[in-house]
């Protein structure tokens, strides 16, 4: 994964939504969209819980 789809994937396991993170990360909602489809792709995660458990096995949230 990229350094942003890192980003995208921890503050989608974290609640926010993607107009949230588009302006958190200063990029439109359809990019934060594209990235969202390519880290499923590439990781195989369906549904919110399976991102969720992912980010929290890899370390990437500090309080979950």
């Amino acid at each position: 994964m990229t350094a942003r789809e890192v980003e995208v994937l921890k503050l989608t396991a974290e609640g926010y939504t993607n107009k949230e993170i588009a302006e958190k990360l200063v990029i439109s909602v359809k990019t934060v969209e594209t990235h969202k489809a390519h880290i499923a792709e590439k990781l195989g995660l369906k549904s919110r819980v399976e991102w969720l458990r992912y980010a929290r096995e890899k370390g990437l949230l500090s309080s979950v």
